[in-house]
């Protein structure tokens, strides 16, 4: 038996012999890290005296945690949806169930949404006071005066524009005989046209005569040849001579300062720099 105990004591170290300067070799920082990550905490091993059984060195935390994913706060539209949600649950609360408590709820929090409302529309406009870029009422009044001067300046460049705009555009009149929007639309067409020096060309859909426009001719696909959808009359086109293109200004009875104003700013505004 103690012949036994021997051999086998001498294998073991034979072994640790072999092995040991190999491992040694192989991964040095991976043993001193080893013994140092398993050096006993004084307080977790010393002073707690936890015996044999309990381990020396205080657990690591993992390397591979996930870390906790911050809360997103919360945007600006969910809180409004909410209110909203919370006003239309008070409200119907109230119809349903129309005890006072539930009326006075619903009261107080619809206040509260327009104490707010208020608050917003009073800093919009100390806004637009202070900010007079935001402000569309100086391009566009609204005030009786303001409006009043913005338009009669406007109608001065208009006359003064038109005036002028004979040289280069002139004016189909698409027409029929038998149309008595026309006979209303004719004459009004003839005091500007007139007034403003600028050429029209009369086209009789059904071949009738104008007595407004006595120079009138028989339509022989002008109109198509010219992209001007419809048979609708009566309808007045804006023709380009420069860049011969046709300008629709209108169909129907339109009165003087509607042709005026669309001819004006058909030909010299931008669009959506007058709205």
């Amino acid at each position: 038996m103690a012949i036994l105990d021997r051999t086998v004591i001498l294998a073991a170290a034979l072994s640790a012999a072999i092995w040991a300067p190999a491992l040694a070799q192989d991964a040095p920082a991976a043993r001193n890290d080893t013994i140092e990550q398993d050096r006993p905490d004084e307080f977790y091993c010393g002073e707690r005296r936890l015996g044999q059984w309990f381990y020396c060195a205080k657990p690591k935390p993992m390397d591979n945690a996930k870390p906790a994913t911050p809360v997103e706060a919360d945007r600006a539209t969910d809180r409004i949806a909410a209110i909203a949600k919370q006003l239309d649950e008070l409200k119907a609360k109230a119809i349903l169930e129309p005890t006072e408590a539930n009326v006075i709820n619903y009261i107080r929090f619809q206040r509260e949404q327009l104490d707010r409302a208020s608050t917003f529309s009073d800093t919009w406009q100390r806004a637009l006071w202070q900010n007079p870029d935001l402000d569309y009422t100086l391009q566009r009044p609204v005030s009786t005066v303001g409006k009043r001067l913005w338009l009669d300046n406007r109608k001065a460049d208009r006359d003064a524009v038109l005036t002028s705009l004979g040289q280069r555009y002139g004016l189909f009149y698409f027409y029929a005989q038998s149309c008595g929007a026309c006979e209303v639309f004719a004459p009004i067409l003839r005091s500007v046209t007139d007034s403003h020096r600028m050429t029209v060309m009369a086209v009789s859909m059904d071949g009738g005569p104008s007595r407004d426009f006595p120079n009138y001719v028989v339509d022989s696909g002008q109109r198509a040849r010219m992209g001007v959808p419809g048979n609708e009359t009566p309808a007045l086109v804006l023709f380009d001579t420069q860049t011969k293109r046709t300008i629709p200004v209108g169909y129907g009875v339109l009165s003087a300062d509607e042709i005026m104003d669309r001819i004006f700013m058909l030909t010299n505004t931008k669009v959506g720099s007058d709205y």
